[in-house]
């Protein structure tokens, strides 16, 4: 995003001003790249060390230090405390510098994390396919036009490019529903529908004068309300940007746009990106509205899962896809990092964050994501890799495992009572069921166990990220305005992560490298590998930046449950193809909620 955000002052600090509040010392260090070729005098020495030690006020003593290494897991003798004593007060001078220099919440750091190993990078991409080989399903178009809410786009594609439903009156139905159900659900922050009648107007006039765009032309979605859309307020769910405007369109709102695709709203996300709550309320699910919809992409879930759009756009972190997915009963497809550019929407981790497709149906996962996946010049993470999708390939030609852990000799713990023992029963026999499912579509299924690895013992590095992204907001206490402040939630994680060690920091990113080998060896081994969708893989693979895929599987007390397929890297269409077979083998895809 290209907007600024103003400093915790109030204030644009300049170039000039900037290097006026920094010591001496750390300000020549700053200047001098700047300055190079231009100086016609030789710069005065430096002070000695000594010297440098001697001048530097302390802003805190031994017993602080003392304090520090507690925290670090180290213990220095006194005379090395002694030593650097100084030194890191001198350090905490070049932090309050910092600290002054605005710094606009769309600038990455300079550390660029790739999923792939050396030498592993993917064939570059091929043009994109305007059209991709889908089911049609016919559906009779009556009197009333609610009746196609629940369809998939699969089904509304060719009703619009045929004229046998125009966008217009389409997007009509949609914006109707999002206004009847939308703050039973809590899931809409803002209704588009200017620009939605405007964009559906011009898709009927296009179509009409043979100019179909594809599979997407004229079928409303709505956006997660992290994606800027210029002269529409993106509020991140959160309070202190609740009147936000960004000009711009991110790079995911321009490619539906162009792709036809009509935006009827901004969904609900929990506030900047973290659970369901948000300052308009806690978003409900549309199979039991006393429920949560769960994860940040909680309206997009539940408006998908409630036929308030055609489909959606959701952002995952750490289960911010599959777990409103999972709980809403919809198919929600998080691609590889890196697959799909972020530009334009809002950081929470750098080095974790994806956009990623919610649908009604595996095939409209993979018609959304044929429009939005690919490079775009301004995302350096994303890699131009080709997304080949053949929905023929054969199960049988393909390596499929399955976590046993999740699926085999499961046992419930000694303590459950007996309504809970049911439930963890009813859904050991669902995840058995799938399995039959792909054996009697063709596949050939193969144990697998994990990699042994504290992937857990990572984590941290997601909200150390986050906590940095929104550490101005900290510092200004913005953050007392978020709706949610119990102790795991954003207000107390970012200040607790203020204190996490860069040393250890670094440290987890290393670790993180291994555990990326590890899951490449893994992923060596089979195409795709089933699990459950909170399972031990859900954080290993955001961390690794695997993709993957999650999708109903049956009810649980009349909620859905779900399976997780993940796939190899930057293959997308294998992971859509082999979720596509569980699809067609049962009935779940053809069940949705009563609202």
């Amino acid at each position: 995003m290209n907007e600024r955000q103003s400093s915790p002052r109030g204030r644009r600090i300049g170039r000039r001003t900037f290097l006026g509040t920094v010591p001496a010392a750390v300000a020549a260090g700053i200047a001098a790249p700047a300055l190079a070729g231009q100086v016609s005098t030789p710069p005065a020495a430096p002070a000695p060390a000594a010297a440098q030690q001697a001048d530097t006020p302390l802003h805190f003593g031994v017993e602080t230090l003392k304090s520090a290494e507690n925290v670090i897991g180290v213990r220095f003798k006194e005379s090395e405390e002694e030593m650097l004593l100084r030194g890191a007060n001198r350090n905490l001078e070049s932090y309050q510098a910092l600290r002054t220099l605005e710094i606009p919440l769309d600038t990455e750091p300079a550390i660029t994390f790739r999923p792939y190993l050396p030498g592993k990078r993917p064939p570059a991409a091929g043009p994109r396919m305007k059209t991709l080989r889908v089911s049609a399903p016919v559906v009779r178009v009556t009197s009333s036009l609610e009746d196609l809410a629940f369809q998939p786009v699969t089904a509304l594609a060719p009703l619009v490019r045929d004229r046998k439903v125009s966008s217009t009156n389409l997007t009509k139905m949609y914006l109707a529903r999002l206004k009847k159900h939308g703050e039973t659900l809590k899931c809409v922050v803002t209704l588009t529908e200017e620009l939605a009648l405007a964009q559906a107007a011009q898709a009927d006039k296009d179509i009409a004068a043979g100019k179909y765009r594809g599979q997407l032309h004229g079928i409303p979605w709505g956006a997660k309300d992290l994606l800027a859309t210029k002269g529409i307020r993106t509020t991140w769910g959160a309070k202190p940007y609740e009147t936000q405007v960004i000009d711009l369109d991110a790079t995911v709102v321009e490619r539906l746009r162009d792709a036809g695709a009509v935006l009827v709203a901004k969904l609900s996300m929990g506030s900047l990106a973290q659970g369901g709550v948000w300052f308009g309320g806690s978003t409900h699910n549309p199979w039991n509205i006393e429920r949560s919809s769960s994860g940040s992409s909680a309206g997009p879930a539940a408006a998908t899962a409630a036929g308030l759009v055609g489909f959606s756009i959701g952002t995952e972190t750490l289960g911010s896809i599959i777990s409103p997915c999972s709980a809403c009963g919809v198919i929600g497809l998080r691609p590889t990092y890196g697959r799909v550019s972020r530009y334009g929407a809002m950081a929470l981790s750098w080095t974790m964050d994806k956009i990623g497709t919610i649908c009604r149906s595996v095939e409209d996962c993979a018609l959304a994501f044929n429009a939005i996946y690919g490079t775009d010049g301004h995302d350096e993470t994303v890699v131009d890799a080709p997304f080949a999708w053949n929905p023929d390939v054969p199960l049988g030609k393909l390596k499929i495992g399955y976590v046993k852990a999740d699926f085999e000799n499961q046992t419930p713990p000694a303590n459950m009572n007996e309504e809970a023992k049911k439930r963890f029963e009813a859904r050991m026999a669902i995840m058995k069921d799938a399995l039959d499912v792909f054996r009697k579509a063709g596949a050939s299924l193969v144990p697998i166990e994990l990699p042994d690895f504290p992937a857990q013992a990572i984590r941290f590095i997601l909200s150390t990220e986050a906590a940095a992204a929104f550490d101005d907001l900290t510092r200004s206490r913005g953050i007392d305005q978020l709706t949610a402040q119990a102790p795991g939630d954003w207000p107390n994680q970012f200040r607790m992560h203020r204190f996490v060690p860069a040393v250890e920091f670094i440290r987890a990113q290393r670790a993180r490298t291994l555990l990326m080998r590890k899951y490449d060896e893994l992923m060596s081994t089979v195409d795709v590998f089933l699990s459950a969708t909170g399972g031990a893989s859900l954080v290993a693979t955001n961390l690794t930046g695997h993709p993957a895929l999650c999708m109903k599987a049956g009810f649980v007390d009349k909620m859905p449950t779900a399976l997780m397929i993940t796939g190899r890297l930057y293959d997308e269409a294998t992971l859509l193809r082999v979720a596509l077979a569980y699809e067609k083998g049962t009935k779940w895809g053809s069940m949705n909620p009563t609202i």
